[in-house]
This record gives structure tokens, C-alpha cells and sequence, in this order.
């Protein structure tokens, strides 16, 4: 099987620990990861913004650098959830979206596994993101993933599935109802009593991060990726 990172571009700039990790989990079940260094954004960005042709070409792009591979996997929910729904519509391939995989989907389904060989100390709390949980539906795959690393215990977060208040743009453009949305999600990520909080979005991460930062909490943000990759 021919595997492609599809990195993102939020991932190679800010939170570089995703992507690596992500290859680390993959080569250790036996996975040939390729890194094609001609990807640039997906487009996703663009199209939120209502630049429809930057988009359409971007999504052309996409299918150009990842033709030929069996499956393309990222560490973000939301730039395959763009790339599944948008991409044969902007006028690119339309074979290859359903080979583009979220990693905990690609893990779960596509390799049929759920024990990644992780090990990992300490309570984990998870947060399903809007992109993952509500247009991918990964339902409960990276739970499993997480309840098989030995060392990890998972405490639930309250009100899991409601939004964390990044959403894009929306978290620029609504700053204040992005703020108080963050808010409740960060106090329910301290009510879990967990160490860290994890999620499948890089994006989310980073605004979940910042706001614990923000309040000098003890409580870390971690990639899936890189849980799985301990």
C-alpha cells in the first residue's frame, strides 16, 4: 500500500509534532509513509472565505500531488473533511477523496486496529471536534484508541460535542462568541480532572492550548497522533 502524509498546513507551521507523530504510529504497524513535498493548502481556508476559484485551484493542486497514492492520511479532521466534501465538486478528482483519512479513521478502519503499541501516563479527557465528529462521523474510533494504551486513563469530558469556539474564521470574525464559547469548553476540560486534553484537530488544539495557557492551567493539549506516537 502507497501512503501519502498529507501534513496541512497548520500542522507544518505551528504544531510540527502532529505530522511526525503521525508517521511514527504508522511506520511502527509496518506502514511506508511518503511525504510528497509539493503540497500546499488544501483550500479549505479559501472556500470558507468565499474565494471560489483560489479554492478550485488548490483542490486541483491537491489531486495533482496526491495521484497514484493508495491512501493519503493527515492528523487533521478538518482539512479531510474539506478535501472529502468539497473536492469533486471544485472540479478535481473524484476517486481520490475517498482515499484521503483521518489517522484515527485510517487506524480503526482501513488497518483494522485499535492497539498501536502506545504507552502513555497519566488522564487523558477527549475532544471531539465540530469537523471530526459532525461531517467525518468518526464516531467512536479514536475513544478506542485512546482506552487501548496501557497507563492512560480516559475521564469524560461534560458536554463533550459542543463546539470549542475556533471554527476558522469564525473564531476572527466573532471574537467575543468565540472567547465564551472557549470559556465553558475550558472549564469542562478542568471539571473532567484531566491531565491533558486531546483532540484530532490541530487548529482546535491550538485555541484550546492557548486559552489554557492563558489561564496558567497544569492541564496540557495533545495531538492523537501523539499519544498514540508515546
Amino acid at each position: 500500500m502507497r501512503v501519502a502524509l498529507f501534513v496541512t498546513c497548520l500542522a507544518d507551521t505551528l504544531l510540527p509534532e502532529s505530522g511526525k507523530a503521525t508517521v511514527t504510529v504508522l511506520e511502527r504497524l509496518g506502514v511506508d509513509v511518503d511525504f510528497p513535498r509539493e503540497q500546499t493548502c488544501c483550500g479549505q481556508l479559501h472556500l470558507n472565505a468565499g474565494y471560489v476559484e483560489e479554492a478550485r485551484t488548490l483542490a486541483r493542486r491537491f489531486a495533482e500531488v496526491f495521484h497514484g497514492y493508495d491512501a493519503v492520511v493527515s492528523p487533521s479532521g478538518s482539512c479531510v473533511g474539506h478535501v472529502r466534501t468539497h473536492l469533486a465538486e471544485l472540479g478535481a478528482d473524484a476517486a481520490l477523496p475517498e482515499r484521503v483519512w483521518e489517522l484515527s479513521q485510517f487506524l480503526t478502519g482501513e488497518l483494522g486496529v485499535v492497539d498501536v503499541g502506545s504507552r502513555f501516563a497519566g488522564s487523558v479527557t477527549y475532544h471531539p471536534t465540530c469537523h471530526s465528529l459532525r461531517v467525518l462521523r468518526v464516531g467512536d474510533g479514536p475513544e478506542r484508541l485512546l482506552g487501548a494504551v496501557p497507563g492512560l486513563e480516559l475521564a469524560p469530558l461534560p458536554a463533550a460535542e459542543e463546539c470549542c469556539g475556533f471554527g476558522g474564521t469564525f473564531a476572527v470574525k466573532n471574537a467575543a462568541v468565540s472567547g465564551a464559547m472557549l470559556e465553558e469548553k475550558l472549564a469542562n476540560v478542568a471539571a473532567s480532572g484531566a491531565g491533558a486534553v486531546c483532540a484530532c484537530d490541530a487548529s482546535c488544539l491550538l485555541h484550546i492550548g492557548g486559552g489554557l495557557r492563558r489561564r496558567r492551567s497544569p492541564v496540557r493539549s495533545l495531538h492523537l497522533a501523539e499519544i498514540l506516537a508515546a
